[in-house]
């Protein structure tokens, strides 16, 4: 197509939408101006059919709408949007009259307040502390897990079960299976019960509260300019926050996210320094009396966010991100909201990981019969030294393969038998956190990215987890830290 069809003053995108329109012949049910912003916008649906029915006419749109991008620095489809509320602003300044406002309403005002930096900040901090420390951290991971571990498990379950056990099957081989060290029961269900369960619980009322106010939206506009540096934007939040309840979901969720740049950004953070709601309510359960320690992590493991961040948005080719999103009234939550919110989101979770718990038992239980998982156990020895760790935390890092959660709950285990010291304890939950995703995150990222990109993610960060517990040892060392 020559550059002449394209010449002339005017308004680019109508001009563009008005050749479509004349270029179209087919009968599409709708108006072909309709059909016209559909492929501005790349509809898949409405591409494909155009393409089917008109394939030489379709060659020529393509032309158009590749030219018409060339005219702005955003994505046409919003261009179209910010159009459409143009026009609708402009309908109601019509329909509407506007009585002088005598003042903000006090939600507005809070609601501004929220967004301001200088006051949104502190804000977002006291959300952190008492929603995610001291509810979920404290409270589920600390006095939900104890008490469930401790006087039901402990005590009752596991005695009895291996009891039964013992009793019934004489084969050691074949008991292994249901209890002992790596057993379905005495550590699957465990796990998956006693550990992760009042974690996830505690973290879903949580964030369904934060949800059912309305806050959501206005931490998107909060963190909007920080995230900007990172190659993305405060839409970025929804995949984030939902990364701290399940990764694997959160992966799915970047679709949302405008463009490929964004969407390959944001799951390499996700697979890297986003810890879902289990793991990360067991390191809170960690790192419980040691503050320098905890701080010491969340610092390296958010500084770790911002780098790679910075660094991917620097590698990967593409325009900086714009970002535009309805803000909803604040509110009080309801308790009916929160309550269904958090049945509907426990009940995904739970059955999603409890046959992923059960099925990682019996992996190890076969791996241990075979000796792969020993000849695996000692290679990861090999980086566990390297990073001033015993030999004993190559297993949690293994078991942090199938599950985050799992692995965490291994580390659980070494402290309760007295293995870490605090500095080595500090070095495994940064390392952890930061080590592979797990198999169903994994899979999802090569689902949603491809095969090359999901498994270059996962090389990357199996290296680079290494690496940064390696350099915090070594800081450690020459600083002579002690914690």
């Amino acid at each position: 197509m020559s550059e002449e069809r394209f010449k002339g003053v005017g308004d680019s995108l109508e001009i563009s939408l008005e050749r479509i329109e004349g270029i179209l012949t087919g009968d599409y049910g709708i108006s072909r101006r309709s059909i016209g912003l559909l492929l501005l916008q790349e509809d898949e649906e409405i591409a494909a059919l155009v393409k089917f029915r008109e394939p030489e006419n379709y060659k020529l749109i393509l032309e158009i709408i590749n030219h018409t991008k060339e005219h702005y620095h955003e994505p046409l489809s919003y261009i179209i949007s910010l159009r459409r509320q143009e026009e609708a602003n402009d309908i109601l300044s019509r329909a509407l009259q506007y009585q002088p406002a005598i003042g903000l309403s006090f939600k507005e005002k809070l609601s501004r307040i929220m967004i301001n930096p200088l006051t949104g900040i502190p804000i977002l901090l006291v959300i952190l502390y008492y929603g995610i420390y001291k509810f979920v951290g404290k409270f589920g991971a600390g006095v939900l897990v104890d008490f469930i571990e401790k006087n039901i498990f402990e005590k009752s379950v596991n005695p009895w079960i291996t009891q039964m056990f013992v009793s019934f099957i004489p084969w050691q081989w074949l008991r292994e299976l249901f209890v002992g060290e790596y057993g379905m029961i005495t550590l699957g269900v465990r796990y998956a019960v006693a550990l992760i369960f009042p974690i996830v619980t505690t973290f879903f009322i949580a964030f369904a509260i934060i949800e059912d106010t309305g806050y959501l939206p206005r931490l998107a506009l909060l963190i909007d300019r920080v995230f900007k540096k990172i190659g993305l934007t405060g839409r970025a939040v929804i995949p984030m926050v939902l990364g701290l309840g399940c990764s694997t979901m959160a992966t799915m969720v970047t679709r949302t996210l405008p463009t490929k740049r964004e969407r390959i950004i944001a799951t390499i953070l996700l697979a890297l320094a986003i810890p879902c709601s289990a793991q990360l309510g067991v390191i809170l359960s960690l790192l419980h009396g040691t503050s320098k320690g905890l701080w010491i992590w969340a610092g390296v493991v958010s500084s770790v966010f911002l780098l790679i961040g910075f660094l991917s948005s620097k590698i990967l080719p593409g325009d900086s991100p714009s970002f535009y999103m309805e803000i909803p009234p604040l509110r009080l939550p309801k308790l009916f909201n929160v309550f269904i919110k958090t049945y509907s989101r426990v009940k995904w979770y739970f059955a999603e990981i409890f046959p992923m718990f059960i099925l990682a038992s019996i992996i190890i239980w076969i791996g241990q019969l075979t000796g792969v998982f020993v000849i695996l156990t000692r290679v990861l020895e090999y980086p566990v030294r390297w990073i001033g760790l015993p030999d004993k935390a190559a297993i949690a890092f293994l078991f942090g393969f199938f599950r985050r959660d799992y692995g965490a709950g291994g580390l659980y285990d070494i402290k309760k038998a007295g293995l870490f010291s605090t500095n080595q304890l500090v070095i495994a939950c940064v390392t952890l956190t930061l080590f592979l995703p797990c198999i169903a995150q994994f899979l999802m990222n090569v689902k949603e990215r491809g095969w090359k990109t999901g498994v270059a993610i996962s090389v990357f960060i199996l290296f680079f987890s290494f690496f940064v517990g390696f350099l915090l040892n070594s800081v450690f060392g020459i600083l002579g830290v002690n914690l």
